[in-house]
């Protein structure tokens, strides 16, 4: 359901978006009120979960995690719930960090992130091949990333 925003909300939210840890009282300036009426509008915002939460970007190479891939998944759909199974066993895999149901040449797209090639052959071979509502796994290795943002694409 949408909820609806006013300038300032939807300003509040940028600056959110680009620095989460921003104190109230820095976020008040920024919009221009004082910081009871802005605290009670991220309040307003939390509460009807335009803000779902907020997290420390971690740099996945910092943690050894090297190898991030993309796979598109088609599913067998010749069994019964075929795509309630495969969503309940993948949400299991802790290295598949994204699941989307798509369309077009695949039926889901997976982001998995990973130590190694040795680490994601080991999980295509011993985890998602195994999945036994999978038909066909197409695997698309990242070389670099070139764009990623946490900020959505709004004006206010």
């Amino acid at each position: 359901m949408e909820v609806k925003l006013d300038k300032t909300d939807l300003r509040i939210l940028k600056l959110l978006q680009a620095n989460s840890k921003i104190t109230n009282l820095d976020l008040s300036k920024k919009i221009g009120l004082s910081p009871a009426p802005t605290l009670e509008r991220v309040k307003k915002l939390e509460t009807n979960e335009v803000v779902k939460s907020y997290h420390a970007k971690v740099d996945p190479r910092k943690l050894g995690l090297n190898v991030n891939t993309f796979v598109l998944v088609s599913l067998d759909w010749k069994r019964a719930k075929t795509h309630e199974i495969f969503i309940e066993k993948v949400s299991d895999i802790q290295e598949i960090t994204e699941c989307y149901i798509i369309t077009g040449e695949a039926d889901f797209i997976l982001k998995i992130t990973c130590k190694d090639l040795q680490a994601y052959e080991e999980l295509l071979f011993k985890k998602l091949s195994q999945i036994d509502e999978v038909e066909r796994l197409k695997t698309l290795i990242t070389l670099s990333t070139v764009k990623k943002s946490e900020v959505l694409p709004f004006e206010y």
